[in-house]
């Protein structure tokens, strides 16, 4: 049987859709801009980092970055991001959503501003500083992660909850494009100044002292937008949830949501007082036995998938300009100078962005409240195992000159279901199903899962993508398994991944307390737990 509801926590439940949702939305939505920004700006660069700093006298193809160097400017800022998750997240439960919110931004911004600055009098001491400073990136950009989703879960009314959650992660879209078109800009404009010769014409003129601020101004430009959202973060009061439930200060709750909201609201601290010695029995810790039993299952769900759906996301997106040359979509290296090869890297991936990962995000955000969390995922990790197995099995022939325009198009589609699907909803659902005092903490451990997924993806990629023959390598590399095999392996990721998501629970309009069992009795409470896939 379900306890009464706190006035304050009904109010936002039923609350019509108004300004301060999407205040909220845009305050934590800069934050997932910033976030996606920074995490795949890099990929942008390091082919441009390879030619400045690992150059070879006499080599027929430009320089490129050696292999552990590569997979650690790659990797490393997820390495941060995964540690950042799980702190920031606990950190969030002990001391409060807003208190952590602002610590992640200040982090994010000095990172950003330092990874361009990144310092060394030999090239390896360039990239571990630039390793350094990316390490501290990702640490601030993982606590953004549970800090947002939670937050705006708790701000949200029950009937559009999932929408907007799905809103602040789509800004992620908006952030790899952004970084898209700052490549562009910035290359386009250093092109002009500095026109150089291709590689095959001139090695060394080919890459002209100026290139080594293109990429410094890439990565720097990441901090613009965090610093215009901290005034904003500040000023945003803790969410009711918190205050109310795990803080238990009743009377602080309904005074901020009286501003919010702009209704009088109840003060209720005899409630409070009350829930809190008849909810003894739900007080139970992270790692107890009665968590394990009520949502032991949902957190495998929840992790496992993320997991999975990260390790073919971060393959596809740190490594689409590998793809695209693997495919003759890009020229050969040494048909560029270093300048234009960042150019046209930046115009394949913005392309995709624009086509198929931004579109994939607004279909989830505007039909996640309709048909329901667990149809998209199960629908978007059904689809990028059809089309990875589709780029896959005929490889061959999409690799033909005629038909890349072909394998462009199915490697878009990828994108747009991973984005309307399984991409958007692993992040939607922890920050719903979870109690208020362990919600932070377990949205930060389940993303923690979906970067290390991401790390799998992106070291394991780098690997295992190099062609089975050993004239054709790249430097430094050993023989892989080839790109053929390494989309066969990403399908059968995916098709996992479906499996996996019956251990997820249906939360369309549930209030947050009806899915986490905190508003139920005790005999209640063991029957909701064991709810996965709707009915």
């Amino acid at each position: 049987m379900a306890r009464e509801q706190l006035t304050v926590l009904n109010a936002l439940d039923v609350a019509k859709t108004q300004w301060y949702h999407f205040t909220a939305i845009v305050i934590a939505g800069m934050g997932f801009f910033t976030d996606a920004y920074d995490l795949f700006c890099i990929s942008l660069v390091t082919k441009l980092l390879g030619r400045i700093y690992y150059h070879v006298d006499g080599a027929p193809k430009p320089g490129t970055l050696p292999p552990k160097v590569s997979a650690a400017v790659n990797g490393v800022a997820l390495c941060g991001t995964l540690a950042g998750q799980l702190f920031f997240g606990w950190l969030g439960d002990k001391l409060g959503r807003k208190r952590v919110y602002g610590i992640t931004l200040i982090l994010m911004v000095v990172s950003a501003i330092a990874s361009g600055l990144s310092f060394g009098k030999s090239p390896n001491g360039v990239m571990t500083t630039l390793c350094f400073f990316r390490f501290w990136l990702g640490f601030g950009v993982g606590g953004d992660y549970p800090l947002s989703a939670t937050i705006m879960s708790e701000y949200a009314n029950k009937k559009t909850r999932g929408a907007f959650i799905a809103a602040v992660f789509a800004m992620q879209g908006f952030g790899i494009l952004a970084g898209g078109f700052v490549a562009l800009i910035v290359s386009t404009a250093f092109n002009h100044s500095f026109n150089a010769p291709p590689y095959s014409v001139d090695p060394i003129g080919s890459t002209v002292p100026q290139a080594d601020y293109v990429w410094r101004i890439v990565l720097m430009v990441g901090a613009v937008p965090a610093i215009l959202t901290y005034y904003w973060r500040m000023k945003m009061p803790e969410t009711a949830r918190y205050t109310a439930l795990v803080a238990k200060n009743a009377k602080q709750a309904a005074a901020d949501m009286s501003k919010v909201l702009h209704v009088e609201l109840e003060v209720e601290e005899e409630k409070v007082a009350k829930m809190t010695i008849e909810n003894q029995s739900n007080s139970f810790g992270l790692f107890s036995r009665e968590f394990l039993k009520r949502h032991g299952l949902h957190l495998f769900g929840t992790c496992s998938t993320w997991f999975l759906l990260d390790i073919a996301f971060y393959s596809n997106n740190l490594f689409q300009k590998d793809i695209f040359s693997a495919i003759g979509w890009l020229p050969p290296a040494q048909t560029m100078n270093a300048i234009d090869e960042v150019f046209k890297i930046a115009k394949a991936q913005t392309l995709i962005a624009l086509c198929s990962t931004v579109p994939g995000y607004w279909f989830t955000v505007f039909l996640i409240d309709y048909i329901g969390r667990f149809a998209i995922q199960m629908m978007g990790f059904f689809f990028m195992t059809v089309f990875m197995f589709a780029l896959a099995i005929p490889y061959d022939h999409w690799i033909q000159k005629a038909h890349r325009i072909g394998f462009v198009v199915i490697y878009s589609l990828t994108f747009f279901f991973a984005n309307f699907g399984p991409n958007a909803t692993t992040f939607v659902v922890p920050a719903e199903i979870f109690p208020a005092r362990l919600r932070s903490t377990c949205h930060g451990i389940s993303a923690a899962a979906g970067k290390a997924g991401a790390i799998v993806g992106a070291f394991g990629f780098l690997y295992a993508a190099q062609s089975t023959d050993k004239t054709k390598t790249d430097a430094g590399y050993p023989p892989g398994i080839g790109v053929k095999n390494s989309l066969i392996m990403l399908g059968v990721i995916n098709f996992v991944g479906m499996i996996c998501t019956l251990c997820v629970p249906e939360a369309k309009g549930k209030s947050l307390e009806e899915l986490s069992g905190e508003n139920e009795e005790e005999t209640d409470q063991a029957v909701a737990s064991t709810r996965t896939a709707p009915v």
